[in-house]
């Protein structure tokens, strides 16, 4: 059944004007837009069902044929909604939810990707969860959704498996993939990896170093700015031409894990910063905290303690209320030292509706280091990426940060736009 204000909501977009409208006009304009495309979600589902349905007695085509030829989607958007069908069937209040509005399709097509990879019995304990999930899922975006999704199935998994992370880790090392292919229509080489958070944070470790190098370079040598896309890229061809010709032989000889902690650019080794608390790393049995690298990625704990002592792994330890404190720098730029520390409080962009990883950030002075003499302390340091660094300082974006880490984002007219806590660290919190 249709929701009894979906008329409404259907004639008010109808009927507005954007061009005309304030900030505030347009704001509810676009949630009546969500809630009537949730609505028509719920009745592209439905319809889906039905046609599976009708497939199984003979009777129709698939249903990913019939979305794709009368549904006007393409293959990949028409696995996707048969994939948010299922998950509609085993999550059945969230169907409902999707019918008037309290939640978008997105958030269905979150739960269809986590409910593919899990285990019978964890999917099980996740379904569990049904009505805590939706209760958050009504008030969060489709991003804060699925990290909060992907904590619980940690957690899930934690409780399951003590100590069997180690094992999950290699399972995840034998599923490393590899794959080229030339676009026909751009020309254009694309090359795929598929690899385990050890072999992915040692790969980036290097590529991230060499990318500072040239951007560094770069910004010395004026001249025509080299776009941050190239400069990725020649970093990544440089990684490996400095590893395969370097002081390796290519063998992994000495490491039985190849490059960094699992793959075979040879000796050279580059640092992963880890970030872990200690009540996690000593095995606290009811810790809840984090062990993962700069960029959030989930990592095994028996791993890290079992790497803590090699020059591979640098871990940096947090306390209880995951802070970082450091005082009476006298440099403009952040040192390696405060970086690291910076990370085990940030895992993104400061900006609240920002993603960008902290490894692609820059580390930005709210108080300025010229014209408001702003000391380059962790207090000071916020890491922006390279659209929000521009809001402020040349988009008229005013940023204030308290010592504990409270932002205030202002719009150019004097607007407050956002205010909250920056630290987006989110293993000091439970898991649902």
């Amino acid at each position: 059944m249709s929701p009894p204000d979906v008329d409404d909501m259907w004639r008010s977009v109808r009927d507005a004007a954007p061009e005309v409208m304030d900030r505030d006009e347009c704001r509810a304009m676009l949630a009546d837009v969500r809630r009537v495309r949730s609505w028509i979600a719920g009745a592209e589902l439905r319809a889906t069902r039905r046609l599976k349905e009708l497939n199984v007695a003979g009777r129709a085509e698939s249903a990913e044929a019939a979305l794709e030829n009368d549904g006007g989607l393409s293959g990949r958007d028409a696995r996707d909604t048969s994939d948010r069908e299922r998950a509609a069937g085993e999550l059945p209040g969230f169907e409902d939810a999707l019918d008037i509005g309290e939640v978008s399709a997105g958030h269905l097509d979150v739960l269809a990707r986590v409910l593919g990879r899990l285990s019978d019995l964890i999917r099980t304990d996740f379904k569990d969860c049904e009505a805590d999930l939706l209760a958050h899922a009504a008030s969060e975006s489709v991003d804060a959704f699925a990290r909060r999704c992907r904590r619980l199935v940690k957690a899930l998994i934690a409780a399951r498996q003590v100590d069997d992370d180690v094992d999950d880790l290699e399972v995840r090392r034998r599923a490393v993939k590899v794959r080229r292919w030339v676009d026909d229509v751009t020309g254009m080489h694309h090359s795929h990896l598929e690899l385990d958070p050890l072999r992915d944070a040692a790969f980036w470790t290097a590529v991230n170093g060499l990318l500072d190098k040239m951007r560094a370079r770069t910004q010395d040598a004026g001249g025509t700015v080299t776009s941050f896309n190239q400069l990725q890229a020649d970093a990544l061809i440089e990684a490996v031409n400095a590893n395969s010709s370097g002081s390796g032989d290519g063998s992994g000889a000495g490491n039985s894990s190849g490059f960094g902690a699992g793959g075979g650019f040879g000796r050279r080794v580059p640092e992963i910063v880890v970030l872990i608390d200690w009540a996690v790393l000593v095995g606290d049995a009811a810790a809840v905290g984090i062990c993962e690298t700069v960029d959030a990625t989930p990592l095994p704990v028996a791993t890290v303690r079992q790497m803590a002592c090699d020059a591979e792994v640098y871990p940096v330890v947090l306390g209880g209320d995951g802070q970082v404190l450091d005082k009476g720098r006298s440099v403009r730029t952040a040192t390696a030292a405060q970086r690291a520390g910076l990370a085990a409080m940030h895992a993104t962009c400061g900006h609240p509706d920002c993603r960008v990883g902290f490894s692609s950030t820059r580390m930005h002075h709210v108080a300025h280091w010229i014209r408001d003499h702003g000391a380059t302390d962790i207090d000071n340091l916020l890491p922006l990426c390279e659209t929000h660094h521009h809001l402020v300082h040349e988009g008229g974006w005013t940023l204030t940060m308290t010592s504990d880490r409270v932002a205030t984002w202002t719009l150019p007219d004097g607007t407050i736009y956002h205010r909250g806590s920056t630290i987006d660290r989110h293993g000091h919190q439970t898991a649902a």
